[in-house]
This record gives C-alpha cells, structure tokens and sequence, in this order.
C-alpha cells in the first residue's frame, strides 16, 4: 500500500473514531497571513520615490529604473532601499550625473570598474549602470560586512570617515518611510 493512501486511511479511521464516540474535533484556528509585500508595489513605491526626489524624472523613466532596482537587489541580494538609497546620494536620481573623477550615471560607477565586470552596454545606460552598482555594492558587502561595505563603495579600500555611510544610512531611512507611507 501506498504511504499516502496508508495515511488516508488512517485519518479516516480517527475521523471515525471522534464520530462514533461523540467527541468533536477541535476547530483548526484562522490562519492570518501578513501582508505580502508584492513585486508590483515595491516597483511603484521605489518609481514613486525616486520621482519625489528628482522632480524631473519622468514617469516612464522611474518605472524602468525602479524596476532595474528590483531586479538587481534581487538578483545580487541586496534590499532595494539600500540601492536606491545609494543611487540618490549618488546621483539625485539623475541618469546623466558625471562626477569630477569620471564616475558615471545613477549609481556613478567608474568606466574602469565596468570592464572587468564583463557587462554589456553603455556604462551610464539604466540597466547596466544599476547593474554594476548592484554587483560592486554587493561584494563589497560580502567581504567587509555592511557598514564597510557601504563605505567602500565611495572610498573604494581606503575608507576615510563615515560621512558618506551617513549619508546613505539616513537616505535609506527616508526610502524606506517613503515606501511604508
């Protein structure tokens, strides 16, 4: 005999059982299921938070961002709050932000970081740019732990102060009471 139907069998017998003997089976309590934090909404709440911060981003160009962001804190294990936190103190949101040191487009990734990296495309484009700020972000996480993994990310191995950690650690704080509100 099959094990599930052994089983079957034997939940029928104890059913049974209870009815023959006039004892009820105790009511199963309600499951209440937390709210599920969809795809979608993550992806309307980050498009809506980056347009509160850059004014002149249109609408069609927050959802391909924030959908960027999604998909490459997700594919390198990152919370999309932290990426679009660092993506604001980066860049304001600004697709075409440059620094003075060359660095390049939302996530300001230098060229020569890209290189290696073996991605295809344009290093200031939105998916590439993300991309590559994803990965750098993401490793540099893995081997120095979060706070210096953020601080990293700016000062590269020589980090210098926490100015910037500062900085990104009160931006995600307002990306995340944007995305609750």
């Amino acid at each position: 005999m099959r094990k599930h139907s052994r089983m079957r069998l034997l939940l029928l017998a104890a059913s049974a059982s209870l009815m023959l003997s006039g004892t009820r089976a105790p009511e199963p309590e309600p499951v209440v299921a937390a709210p599920v934090v969809t795809e979608p909404t993550v992806l309307q709440d980050v498009a809506r938070t980056l347009q509160a911060s850059n004014r002149h981003l249109p609408e069609a160009q927050a959802d391909r961002i924030a959908e960027a962001v999604v998909r490459y804190s997700r594919k390198y294990d990152l919370d999309p709050s932290l990426v679009t936190a660092v993506m604001l103190v980066e860049s304001g949101a600004r697709q075409g932000a440059r620094s003075p040191k060359g660095a390049l487009g939302l996530m300001q990734v230098m060229p020569h970081m890209l290189r290696p990296m073996g991605l295809a495309g344009n290093p200031s484009s939105v998916e590439t740019n993300i991309e590559a700020g994803c990965m750098i972000l993401a490793d540099n996480i893995r081997r120095l732990g979060e706070e210096d993994g953020i601080s990293a990310y700016f000062w590269g191995s020589q980090i210098r102060g926490v100015a910037y950690l500062n900085r990104v650690q009160a931006a995600r704080e307002r990306v995340r009471a944007e995305l609750r509100s």
